[in-house]
């Protein structure tokens, strides 16, 4: 296998080719894409946490099982179809003593703009201060592009004292 820069990818494939291999310098990570039949993990997890479930089957939803070589890291992934997408539903198992939130956040990242994202967003009532770590900005709700303002998630399931934040993948 090549070594690359971290966050390179080993070989480059359209995300519909079902994984991706990133080469971190210390370990390799799997990115392995979701089907409508492989959600039931990540509901699981999501819903132990108390995170959104209701709407993971709804069209424009991808997600990933996240791996490396010790197993499972994790899941993720955004919704939308456009260069401006809804980061959603990062999860990683209960107790997970390797701690790998930011390997998890980095490896959607890198999907992403793999897919033509440019700016990621997300609604947090947790989470505000481990996104700011990752490069995440507090932004005013009202300047939401449309297509983030009409997604349910905006409009009724994350309450309006949910933390809205913003990444510019493509300058980060």
């Amino acid at each position: 296998m090549t070594v690359l820069h971290p966050l390179q990818t080993v070989h480059q494939r359209p995300i519909a080719d079902i994984c991706m291999l990133l080469h971190f310098g210390f370990m390799t990570a799997r990115a392995i894409r979701l089907s409508q039949g492989d959600l039931r993990e990540l509901t699981h997890l999501l819903a132990a946490a108390a995170l959104l479930i209701d709407d993971l089957k709804e069209p424009g939803r991808t997600f990933f099982r996240l791996e490396d070589d010790g197993g499972l890291i994790g899941y993720g992934g955004w919704q939308g179809c456009a260069s401006d997408r809804l980061l959603r539903s990062l999860s990683y198992p209960p107790g997970e003593a390797r701690n790998w939130d930011a390997l998890g956040v980095a490896i959607i990242e890198q999907m992403a703009l793999q897919a033509g994202v440019s700016r990621f967003y997300l609604l947090t009532d947790t989470a505000a201060a481990f996104f700011r770590s990752a490069g995440y900005q507090v932004a005013d709700r009202r300047d939401a592009p449309q297509t983030i303002r009409a997604s349910k998630e905006f409009k009724s399931l994350c309450p309006a004292s949910a933390s809205y934040m913003v990444k510019d993948l493509e300058n980060a």
